[in-house]
């Protein structure tokens, strides 16, 4: 990636109306000029910046190929620092591959996924962790991830790191000292004073390192296993919440060997839906290994849905109740007794009383109590808004407000876990009266790793991988 190259890119997803096509870099202008004819007024190179010109672009024949609305920054005000066209023109396939091709023939080339972002990082006007919430922010796929996206991009978590650094350059700024007047057996700070700013940045970066569960539930969706027995509607149900035909439904017992998956907004949170095979004993060597992810599935996931047909053979109804309880402690569970409107309600309440045996017997840990059951028919939708209710009280995603601070990326959170690791060993260091050269070699490591979330100490290797999960036009 050369960055003194001018770059191009279409930067609108194809299917609309418009199409907004973004130059960047020193020659961006002057490329402009060369395929771009006001209608009036002076020429772009005369104009003061910002502008928002109207007027035509030409192919490379000089056949005019649309009109167009022009905008032009110059550097440093503008995205990526550097001087930047944008042009808006109608999204014709054809159109857009054109205007690509002479702006390219006049010099520009393709710009590669995230190099307007990376280069508004070089250019200073984004930290890294800002550059990385642009990502998420156009991943976002409810009001809670759109939140922590934009709260990031604001500045949030930078701001938190800065404090943390400001306290910790205090901290080595001390220690540092006492080491240039060693000989002199100087001491400048207080070992008391010391240990408590230490307590204090330990307690932050806590706070910063458990936040990441709730961050990857937002980004990524709440995970909620859906099991039970075979043919006991697991995947209607999933049709049914996701409001589209995504597994296959049949009255043949097993027809889902695999775990299938799906997402959806609720209450402004993301959930991720998995539909697992059913649990039975077998000797289909295929519907072995769905069963062995059904339960790795449920092992993972935060919330469970168990969904019971009254129907079932009482014993072969105990023996998946024995194997799937355990694995469902500490999480949240949910029990759908399904087809309500086949069973009759004799039937349905003793199917609850006996569910409720079961949990007693076997779901030791299990986050459930008898609010959370019902008889529901997941092919005709009933009760199903009890269950979305059920599963947005028990996502308690916490700390969502505009200016919540939580972690979503997993570099930050490897990032963090090493600068608490760093930060626990300098009080240990202090606790040990270990000398101030040890202690401050701890304190610098932790300094590294919070310079590292914001970009001021990374590698190429490491801008790399984190820009090239970008769209081409960002």
């Amino acid at each position: 990636m050369e960055l003194k190259d001018t770059i191009c890119a279409l930067a609108t997803p194809q299917g609309g109306a418009l199409g907004v096509i973004r130059i960047s870099g020193s020659r961006a202008v002057a490329i402009a000029e060369e395929i771009f004819t006001p209608r009036a007024g002076l020429p772009l190179s005369q104009r003061k910046a910002p502008a928002v010109v109207f007027g035509d672009v030409s192919d490379d024949r000089g056949e005019i190929l649309d009109e167009v609305l022009l905008t032009m920054m110059r550097a440093p005000r503008s995205y990526t620092g550097e001087d930047m066209v944008e042009i808006s023109c109608h999204a014709s396939p054809y159109i857009i591959q054109q205007l690509l091709l002479n702006i390219i023939d006049k010099g520009a080339r393709q710009a590669e996924p995230g190099e307007y972002t990376m280069r508004a990082f070089l250019n200073g006007k984004m930290d890294l962790s800002r550059a990385e919430a642009v990502a998420d922010l156009i991943a976002s796929e409810s009001a809670a991830s759109h939140r922590l996206a934009m709260n990031q991009l604001k500045g949030g978590f930078s701001k938190e790191l800065g404090a943390l650094r400001d306290k910790l350059l205090k901290l080595t700024s001390l220690l540092e000292l006492e080491l240039d007047f060693s000989e002199e057996d100087v001491t400048f700070a207080d070992r008391a004073e010391l240990m408590s700013l230490c307590e204090e940045i330990d307690s932050v970066i806590a706070s910063l390192v458990n936040s990441f569960s709730v961050g990857n539930a937002v980004r990524n969706g709440v995970p909620v296993a859906i099991v039970g027995e075979t043919n006991t509607g697991k995947s209607t149900l999933l049709n049914a919440l996701l409001h589209e035909e995504r597994a296959l439904v049949s009255n043949i017992s097993g027809t889902t060997r695999d775990t299938v998956e799906g997402t959806m907004s609720l209450g402004g949170v993301m959930f991720r839906f998995i539909d697992t095979a059913g649990i039975r004993e077998t000797h289909d060597v295929v519907e072995q290994m769905g069963i062995k992810r059904t339960f790795d599935q449920l092992d993972k996931a935060a919330i469970a849905v168990w969904v019971i047909d009254p129907a079932t053979d009482a014993a072969v109804m105990s023996d998946s109740a024995r194997r799937i309880l355990p694995l469902c402690a500490n999480k949240k569970l949910a029990i759908l007794i399904n087809k309500c409107d086949i069973i009759d309600a004799i039937r349905l309440t003793e199917t609850m009383k006996w569910a409720e045996k079961m949990v007693a017997e076997y779901g030791d840990k299990v986050l459930w109590d008898k609010r959370n059951m019902w008889a529901v028919s997941a092919k005709l939708g009933v009760n199903m808004d009890k269950l979305e209710d059920f599963l947005v009280d028990a996502a308690a995603l916490p700390g969502l407000s505009s200016d919540a601070v939580v972690v979503t990326n997993v570099r930050h959170y490897e990032a963090l876990k090493n600068a608490l690791e760093n930060i626990r060993a300098v009080r240990t260091g202090l606790l040990n009266e270990l000398p101030g050269d040890l202690v401050s070699e701890d304190l610098r490591a932790c300094l590294r790793h919070l310079s590292e979330i914001v970009g001021e100490m990374t590698s190429d290797e490491v801008l790399g991988n984190i820009f090239k999960n970008f769209c081409i036009g960002k």
